[in-house]
């Protein structure tokens, strides 16, 4: 009889063909899903074709989204992206998502049922970790591991120890998953789940719509965390039936499967969280945020861009304007969610309040293009990094806070909750 196994070892075993792991263990594991963008696909590519083989294991299962540059800012990204535009039709790929179709990879993906529960999915950036939402073993990886996925279909890693983290109670009013997980991020530090599972439950995770359980997966990573995982249930049925292009399969823990330790939150006691600069663990409610001008207010990114992120701005904005004095910049995640925004009337409510919508981009949250900031200057973004220079000039600052509070701080002219307006 096999050891008692958490959800993310159970998924690993399965894709190594071990009937159990254990935390430390290496282990060799097929892959379901690489992924790379139009920054470390070229990468991937160039080590992809050092290796000496003439094919990808699976013309499926290896997916290349533009989107960091995207529309392309530059000579430079123009040429990063026809190498891989140019990869992708020379091995047949499946997935390559060009302008016009194309939208933040980590939203694309799962709305496009390419990615799914039980999968095992590496991408060459950070935010992989997103795919755990949907019951998934998803994780960040270099681009020459991606390489090596792409050629032969298989990956290594150490297994992770696993912290269990429960979130039980009602929300309050303006509060999100965004605030959930900048809360867990503000007590844990960011490298407080460093190489482990964070593996979130409770009675609040188990009413949240798939859109919260996609942000604080998303953000798993800003706690170190070498995947974050959420144990699917009927929400994420639900949101998989009709979607997922290739079968699913739901693990879920052994009752008695061991954790390093397990954290409970009574979401209750939790109100809006603004992290200040420069680390997301830098975090405050925003009751104790004071009067923080600001120069910009950014709404989107692979963090806070779905359709109901979109909405809670244009709930926020309705009948109001944007301060003279800040720039908002909305951006939804995909071309879908675009659309959808604008048959609700989201987009129209934005742009009647000043706000600038842009088409699917990762361009601001990395300060790679479409809101760059200057020196001195302050925004707030519903992104997922608040580095030294992370939008911009290194002597520029970003607050990360949800929807609500962007929305209403843009309006202000600094930090606020939809209270105060």
């Amino acid at each position: 009889m096999s050891r008692p196994m958490n959800i993310t070892e159970k998924i690993l075993a399965a894709h190594a063909g071990l009937e159990e792991v254990k935390p430390g263990q290496l282990i060799t594991a097929k892959v379901d899903i690489t992924l790379a963008n139009d920054i470390t696909g070229p990468v991937a590519v160039n080590e992809f074709n050092k290796i000496g083989v003439d094919k990808v294991f699976d013309k499926s299962r290896v997916v290349f989204v533009p989107d960091h540059f995207v529309p392309n800012r530059d000579i430079k990204s123009a040429q990063q992206v026809k190498q891989i535009r140019e990869f992708a039709r020379e091995q047949n790929l499946e997935h390559f998502f060009e302008v016009g179709r194309m939208g933040i990879e980590h939203a694309l993906l799962p709305d496009n049922g390419i990615v799914t529960a039980g999968d095992i999915v590496i991408g060459a950036d950070s935010h992989t970790c997103t795919y755990g939402a949907l019951g998934a073993f998803s994780t960040g990886m270099g681009s020459t591991d991606i390489a090596c996925a792409m050629a032969s279909g298989e990956t290594w890693l150490k297994v992770p120890s696993a912290i269990k983290v429960e979130f039980n109670g009602k929300l309050n009013k303006w509060v999100t998953a965004k605030d959930l997980i900048l809360y867990l991020i503000g007590d844990i530090g960011v490298d407080g789940a460093l190489y482990k599972t964070l593996e979130i439950t409770g009675s609040t995770i188990s009413e949240l719509p798939m859109d919260g359980r996609f942000t604080i997966c998303n953000m798993a990573i800003e706690a170190g965390a070498k995947n974050g995982i959420i144990p699917p249930d009927d929400i994420t049925k639900k949101y998989l039936e009709n979607r997922s292009i290739r079968p699913y399969k739901f693990y879920e823990s052994d009752k008695d499967a061991q954790y390093e330790k397990i954290i409970k939150y009574n979401v209750e006691e939790i109100e809006p969280i603004v992290a200040f600069p420069h680390l997301p663990e830098n975090t405050k409610p925003v009751s104790e945020a004071g009067n923080v001008k600001i120069d910009q207010a950014v709404i989107g990114s692979c963090t806070n861009g779905r359709l109901s992120d979109i909405k809670a701005a244009a709930e926020i904005l309705k009948g109001r304007k944007v301060h003279k004095d800040v720039r908002l910049i909305v951006f939804p995640a995909t071309q879908q969610i675009y659309l959808e925004a604008i048959k609700m009337g989201y987009i129209q409510t934005i742009i009647e309040a000043g706000g600038a919508v842009s088409t699917p981009t990762c361009g601001p949250c990395l300060g790679g293009h479409c809101g760059i900031l200057a020196e001195g200057e302050r925004a707030i973004s519903t992104t997922n990094r608040n580095f030294v220079g992370r939008m911009g000039h290194v002597k520029s600052e970003v607050y990360l806070a949800s929807p609500y509070i962007a929305a209403a701080s843009a309006v202000a002219g600094y930090i606020v909750s939809p209270d105060a307006l």
